[in-house]
């Protein structure tokens, strides 16, 4: 390999890394998020259908969200804050609803015997699209303008291979360690097998935890989304509130200042997300008809 072409791989690396450092917080979300579209399917299907949604999510990525970020700030930035808006909207709205669930307020029939796979990868795929279509504005924003365009190409492809491989790697680790702790516990050493119990034991309140951190993550970006875009397109009541509460926040130190972030964000994805489960519930009731809200049949309650 040349010398001229080391260097230009060293530039799009460096470049992604520094890009990609301020959405750390929104591929924790999405790989939060995930794992609970892959409860209550069979063990043999777990790792098919996170590679499915891995599989959809690089489709995202390079065949809607980077060429339409690249079309878009060349030609009609403006539209990108409605976009998020509406991704935002999206988020609250399946937010609210699973909090709803958690509640037992259910929205029309559940399906009996599991989930439907088709129905679960496309409403996974759905949700990382507004994930990923975040996770790779907020890396466009942050590469450096005065790269070409195809060094900017270069530096969003490959920030989409890495946060794929990270945040699906990290879902199919999650979703097989139960697997793992089973076949440890089979294993002729007393401390492994005992091991291996303590995971199996464990994974269920793993994975009420995961469904709980999901939903706020949901919310919380949701939220966010909403707040900070809103002000883009005009209204800025929402988020001079939110900078007026992080100045407030300030002496109390960075983190506290993040977590007064995410709390507010989150609360008002929540009542957004109310009002739209609300007015789709309206609209369904005009039409005569009960919408069901769960992705693929039956969702597995946080509290089971």
């Amino acid at each position: 390999m040349s010398v001229g072409l080391l260097a230009v791989v060293d530039d799009i690396l460096s470049a992604a890394l520094k890009a990609s450092a301020k959405s750390a917080g929104v591929v924790i979300d999405d790989a939060a998020v995930t794992p609970q579209y892959v409860q209550g399917i069979t063990p043999a299907r777990e790792l098919p259908v996170v590679g499915k949604i891995a599989l959809g999510s690089l489709a995202n990525k390079f065949l809607l969200i980077i060429p339409a970020a690249m079309l878009l700030t060349a030609f009609a930035d403006w539209v990108l804050p409605w976009l998020l808006i509406i991704g935002g909207a999206y988020l609250c709205f399946e937010g609210a609803e699973k909090v709803l669930e958690w509640f037992g307020f259910h929205h029309g029939h559940e399906e009996e015997g599991g989930r439907d796979e088709k129905r679960l990868v496309a409403g996974a795929i759905r949700t990382d699209l507004i994930l990923s279509t975040e996770i790779m504005l907020i890396s466009l924003s942050n590469i450096d303008p005065d790269l070409g365009v195809w060094m900017r190409l270069a530096v969003l492809a490959l920030i989409a291979l890495l946060m794929t491989g990270i945040v699906y790697g990290a879902v199919a680790l999650l979703v097989k360690i139960d697997d793992i702790g089973l076949r440890m516990a089979k294993n002729p050493s007393a401390r492994v097998r005992h091991t291996g119990m303590r995971i199996v034991r464990s994974m269920p309140a793993v994975f009420r935890v995961i469904s709980i951190v999901g939903t706020v993550a949901m919310l919380w970006v949701g939220g966010h989304l909403l707040l900070v875009n809103l002000g883009e397109v005009g209204w800025h009541f929402p988020v001079d509130v939110l900078h007026a509460v992080e100045h407030a926040l300030e002496p109390l130190g960075g983190l506290v200042v993040w977590l007064g972030d995410t709390a507010l964000s989150a609360v008002a994805g929540f009542a957004a997300g109310l009002v739209i489960v609300g007015v789709v519930l309206g609209i369904g009731k005009l039409l005569g008809r009960r919408p069901s809200f769960t992705e693929g049949g039956e969702t597995p309650h946080a509290a089971h």
